[in-house]
């Protein structure tokens, strides 16, 4: 439940004490090799990139990049307190950065997800950030919810033209804004928002609801993990679904079970989801009770272990239980390019762990959601731990972004997964 409190901040409009952005313009000159990265479409200016600046600016000002003949390159939302000096909105022309601005940025981004609203699939992605134009900020769709995550109190100040463009394009029951921790921790750049504040619409008194390729699913857009689900894995749970014919399956670091219910209504004999969090176990026996219409679903022994992946796995192997699937789905194991190296060994252990749990043919599914760890490298740690323990692989196939999440830059690409068979 929402506490009262948290249900009171939709009565007032949030908005309204909201300063104006600057009308005076930062301008900058950059290093040789910035000029050559946002010609190239490059979204980021980083602080070591600026040679020269006109004056001090606070969270949101426009700044203007020049290059070193004075001609425009770009303009972009200037943040004082990040590396990330300038994240680019508009490169090569000039152009009025407004409210028709942000209209024709969030058509585009809605114009892609076009197929998806041909589907029995109210849940997704809208706007990825940098790679949809809009960078600092992602907005997802949990059917007449929509939720609004920003990364940086850049956009705090241009929020006003921004909700008012996605009303008029973007019509929904309500809209939630949620923040980084990064965004959280610089209070006095809100201006009053906090995390979970809804800014339009009525309050909730629970999570919402939504489909996904016609099975339902709950997210919990105030203290959920991203915004609430994991909608990224969606072509990757379907992939699960036609696999899971038949098998047990395992599903280590389940969160809240839909890599487990897309294996179930895929006619999984069993399905074991395994997951550190007691909460999110809980959402996923309230998911399967959602689907409970499907035979498959209702057919399906469904058991949970609440524990650390890396010790489970390890005691599920001791016991000799074995299964015809198993999904290793973590958590980003390196958020910076010196963790790289540590998550490739903590990948390298968990394939380890997971082929000692799975039968001769059966499935291995490992992902991995690290934008730092090089898609091949990890391709081939997965392979060579597998083959060092015994067990070598026979890929099935190699997968990365949907639709909904697409990748304009090297650095937007985060999400690799693995399909094969162990013998």
């Amino acid at each position: 439940m929402i506490s009262e409190s948290r249900a009171m901040t939709s009565l007032d409009n949030p908005l309204d004490s909201l300063p104006t952005p600057s009308e005076r313009r930062i301008a900058l000159r950059v290093t040789p090799a910035a000029e050559r990265a946002l010609r190239a479409g490059h979204p980021w200016l980083f602080e070591a990139a600026i040679q020269t600046q006109s004056h001090a600016g606070q969270p949101g000002d426009l700044a203007v990049i020049f290059d070193r003949k004075g001609r425009f390159l770009a303009v972009g939302l200037y943040d004082p307190a990040s590396p990330i000096r300038v994240r680019v909105l508009q490169a090569g022309r000039p152009a009025t950065i407004d409210t028709a601005w942000f209209r024709a940025q969030i058509q585009a981004a809605d114009a892609v997800r076009a197929p998806l609203r041909q589907t029995d699939t109210t849940g997704y992605r809208i706007i990825h950030g940098e790679n949809d134009g809009l960078p600092g900020l992602v907005l997802d769709r949990y059917d007449d919810t929509l939720v609004l995550k920003l990364y940086t109190p850049a956009w705090i100040v241009h929020l006003r033209s921004l909700v008012s463009a996605l009303e008029t394009d973007l019509p929904a029951q309500r809209l939630v804004l949620r923040l980084s921790r990064a965004a959280q921790a610089r209070e006095d750049s809100l201006h009053g928002l906090h995390d979970g504040l809804i800014l339009r619409g009525p309050a909730l008194d629970g999570p919402v609801l939504f489909q996904e390729n016609g099975l339902r699913f709950e997210a919990d857009p105030f203290h959920g993990q991203k915004t609430g689900f994991f909608l990224d894995q969606r072509e990757n749970r379907a992939r699960v679904e036609k696999l899971a014919g038949g098998r047990t399956v395992l599903n280590a670091f389940a969160y809240t079970g839909g890599f487990s219910l897309y294996a179930a209504r895929g006619g999984a004999r069993s399905v074991t989801s395994l997951d550190i969090s007691r909460p999110a176990l809980d959402a996923t026996a309230r998911n399967f009770g959602l689907n409970l219409g499907h035979p498959a679903v209702a057919a399906t022994r469904h058991e949970q272990i609440v524990g650390d992946a890396f010790d489970e796995l390890a005691r599920l192997n001791a016991q000799r239980r074995r299964f015809d699937m198993v999904i290793l789905d973590p958590p980003a194991f390196a958020k910076t390019e010196a963790e790289a190296a540590r998550a490739l060994g903590a990948y390298v252990r968990l394939t380890r762990l997971g082929v000692a749990v799975l039968r001769p043919g059966g499935v291995l599914v490992q992902a991995s959601c690290s934008s730092r760890v090089d898609a091949d490298a990890f391709f081939q740690a997965i392979n060579r731990a597998a083959a060092a323990a015994g067990r070598p692989l026979r890929e099935i196939e190699r997968t990365g972004h949907a639709l909904d999440h697409p990748v304009r830059f090297r650095e937007g690409a985060y999400l690799k997964c693995l399909f094969a068979t162990a013998e």
